[in-house]
């Protein structure tokens, strides 16, 4: 989500209007970047915990003093705050999976040292288990996203301000057919979306109290609703199923220089482009909407895959990152995980993503749900046999294989761990002994 914090643009550009065509023609053009796959980024949010007391939520004051200290440090990543204090570190892009692995490593050391100076820690969960949702930033365009979002229940302030996730970017890939091609590489992100939300399942508590899913943020997610937090229909070609969908869908605000943001209700993109009202579009608004847009897979001119909720552990965040990595850029790997998966499209039926019988049996059982389970083990299998031919190091290696040994090949996922503990308390919770970071 690091792309909402910026507005997208001057709110003062009224003067070029755009129409439908235009619109339309500028979200084909940016949405694909098609070539040869040769970048890499993962973008990490965590949730911010006390220390010393976690059953406390951290005071607005003491998140303050500690961003204002963290964004003084020299990082290679983008440093950005979510609406309720998660921090979120976003990676330049990398030429290589180690690249990418090795600068966000530096950067998280980096952080972790200046948070814990003043009794911080990061915590590696998918949804905060016992904090009600509470926003920390203050602006209009908060003000507006919660009123709009707020539409279509509580899952809007969840997703704002309670969750946390590991979003992996990697290019469109070719513009020509094949395992690497721009058209398999968005069908591919989608159906293995899906295995991907089961096997790395974090955050099955909310309100300490058990919801029934291994996932609760992929939940919140489904629950925010199909034009906002969609996919569009797969039978299409990519840029013009795209395109359609992103003019379809509600607009979230219409940013102004003063005063508190419209936010229209049941106001489409394609609407506004033809309405004009209540003052018209332009590129710096059709940029901003694409931004309020929160899609499983979302095309930015790279691929962003925003289905894996945060991961535990100090290097938790690695194993998604260097299989997703593997089973996208490695020809082999990528054929592997399009036969694994596909056995599986039936399950969707035919319903774009989230909003499918497949991907909520994924964020409700994970990977005991046994076709998910064989997906999992034949994908991870795929992404060992091929990480050391994309030059990983045996940290990553290990990292994924004992992955797939503690969870993947038992038909669990990091969910079940929280689960077998019980809710949280104390510092088994958040503490220092037995943090989930």
């Amino acid at each position: 989500m690091s792309d909402i914090q910026s507005d997208g643009g001057d709110c003062t550009e009224y003067r070029t209007a755009v129409t439908e065509a235009e619109a339309e023609a500028l979200v084909r053009g940016i949405c694909f970047k098609t070539g040869p796959p040769r970048a890499l980024g993962v973008e990490l949010e965590w949730l911010v915990h006390s220390l010393e007391l976690p059953q406390l939520p951290v005071t607005p004051e003491q998140l303050e003093a500690a961003y204002a200290k963290v964004r003084t440090l020299p990082l290679a990543s983008a440093l950005t705050v979510e609406p309720g204090g998660q921090l979120e570190l976003s990676s330049p892009p990398a030429a290589s999976l180690m690249e990418c692995v090795d600068t966000v490593s530096a950067d998280l050391d980096a952080v972790r040292a200046a948070l814990a100076e003043d009794g911080l820690g990061l915590t590696g969960l998918g949804h905060d288990p016992r904090h009600p949702p509470r926003r920390f930033l203050r602006a209009p365009r908060y003000d507006a996203m919660e009123t709009c979002l707020d539409r279509t229940g509580p899952a809007g302030r969840h997703m704002m301000c309670s969750s946390a996730s590991v979003q992996v970017c990697v290019d469109a890939g070719h513009e020509e057919p094949g395992p690497l091609g721009h058209t398999r590489r968005w069908w591919l992100a989608h159906q293995l979306g899906a295995v991907l939300v089961a096997a790395f399942a974090n955050s099955p508590l909310v309100g300490l109290r058990r919801t029934g899913w291994r996932s609760s943020r992929q939940l919140m997610w489904t629950r925010i609703g199909p034009g906002r937090a969609g996919a569009p229909p797969l039978d299409g070609e990519p840029r013009a199923a795209w395109a359609r969908h992103a003019l379809d869908a509600p607009v979230m605000c219409v940013r102004r220089d003063d005063g508190p943001w419209e936010v229209p209700e049941g106001l489409t993109f394609r609407e506004w482009t033809r309405s004009r009202s209540p003052r018209p579009p332009t590129r710096a608004d059709l940029d901003y909407h694409l931004s309020t847009l929160f899609p499983p897979v979302r095309p930015r001119g790279h691929l962003e895959l925003r289905m894996i909720d945060a991961q535990p552990g100090t290097d938790g965040w690695l194993v998604p990152l260097a299989v997703t990595a593997a089973l996208f850029d490695d020809p082999q790997a990528a054929e592997t995980a399009y036969r694994a998966v596909k056995p599986l499209t039936e399950r969707a039926l035919d319903r774009p993503a989230p909003h499918n019988p497949l991907w909520a049996d994924a964020a409700r059982h994970a990977l005991a749900d046994p076709e998910l389970r064989e997906a999992a083990d034949g994908c991870f299998a795929a992404a060992l046999e091929a990480l050391p031919r994309l030059g990983a190091t045996t940290r990553v290696t290990d990292a994924v294989a004992g992955f797939r040994d503690r969870h993947v090949a038992r038909g669990r996922c990091p969910a079940d761990d929280l689960l077998d503990e019980g809710p949280p308390t104390g510092a088994r919770a958040h503490g220092r002994k037995d943090i989930r970071t």
